[in-house]
């Protein structure tokens, strides 16, 4: 007996060195570039550094100076960050469903043409700002939305979309949206398809009548990991994009900070200014808002 218990615990050991040996590469990528960059970050955030001279520690003179002094934060930045994340980050991830859904009702050809159509703003969506959203909206005669705008009568002059501080955050909302499309909605999309047919049939038997209650009672209780998975990418997308308002004005800070985000925040400490310590700051506080939302989501869609 001795003997077979050494035997199964000799190759419960040499399994656990294989799955060890598996993982190794994962741990060790995500040792380097999360773990190691989030723990030097939280330190640099109790510090003063230029990026020159050795940090020198400050302790918590950062986060009051973020909370109490800097009223571009508290007045410009957060507002804007806010309203941004709980148009686009809801929004996006509810249009993200509904297109997913909508889909999956349709054949094999038109559903995959649709959904490269739909998925491919998101992988492009900086050369297509650059080059499609700066021409809509460029501030001459000779921007589409100007052009028609003056046209139709709407318009006595055209506006500069891109530079007015009333215009520029409503513009970088729609674009963010119109390229919210991402993993999640792919994540949802074979979510749906692969749901278990006899589900439905089996609720139409206990009086499901149309396909508004298959998708509340049936689609979403069974994709809740994907709708999990989609929510979480929604908020990480959401709260770390900072690069359209800078991309649309040409500009960090953005005109008048109209389109200002904590990210752009950030790189405006921290690559323009070089107050190192300070943006540190700036991205924990992020860090943190970014993992309250998760911890939300999963409890909405985890169930735990």
């Amino acid at each position: 007996m001795a003997g077979r218990r050494k035997t199964k615990i000799a190759k419960r050991e040499n399994a656990n060195r294989s799955a060890y040996g598996f993982l190794a590469p994962y741990i060790i990528a995500f040792s380097v570039f999360i773990i190691i960059p989030i723990v030097i970050a939280i330190g640099l955030s109790f510090t003063s550094f230029n990026t020159i001279e050795t940090p020198k520690f400050v302790g918590f003179l950062n986060y009051i100076n973020l909370l109490t002094q800097d009223d571009v934060f508290m007045q410009k930045v957060l507002p804007n960050t806010i309203v941004y994340a709980l148009i686009v980050g809801p929004g996006g991830y509810v249009l993200s469903f509904l297109l997913a859904w909508a889909l999956a009702q349709l054949s094999s050809v038109p559903r995959t043409i649709f959904a490269i159509v739909i998925y491919s703003p998101s992988i492009t969506g900086l050369t297509a700002m650059t080059v499609l959203w700066r021409v809509i909206f460029a501030g001459d005669q000779l921007g589409y939305l100007n052009y028609y705008l003056m046209k139709w009568g709407i318009l006595d002059e055209p506006i500069i979309w891109l530079i007015n501080a009333n215009y520029l955050l409503p513009i970088m909302i729609i674009i963010a949206l119109w390229s919210s499309m991402g993993v999640g909605f792919l994540a949802m999309l074979a979510g749906i398809l692969n749901a278990d047919e006899e589900l439905y049939e089996a609720a139409a038997i206990d009086g499901v009548k149309n396909r508004f209650q298959e998708m509340i009672y049936i689609t979403i209780p069974t994709i809740k990991p994907q709708m999990l998975f989609g929510a979480v990418m929604a908020i990480v997308n959401t709260f770390s994009n900072g690069a359209i308002g800078v991309q649309l004005s040409g500009a960090n800070p953005t005109p008048n900070y109209a389109g200002q985000l904590m990210v752009n925040h950030i790189e405006d400490y921290g690559f323009l200014r070089y107050e190192m310590g300070y943006a540190a700051a700036v991205s924990v506080v992020l860090l943190l808002i970014v993992y309250v939302f998760s911890k939300v989501a999963k409890k909405l869609f985890a169930g735990d």
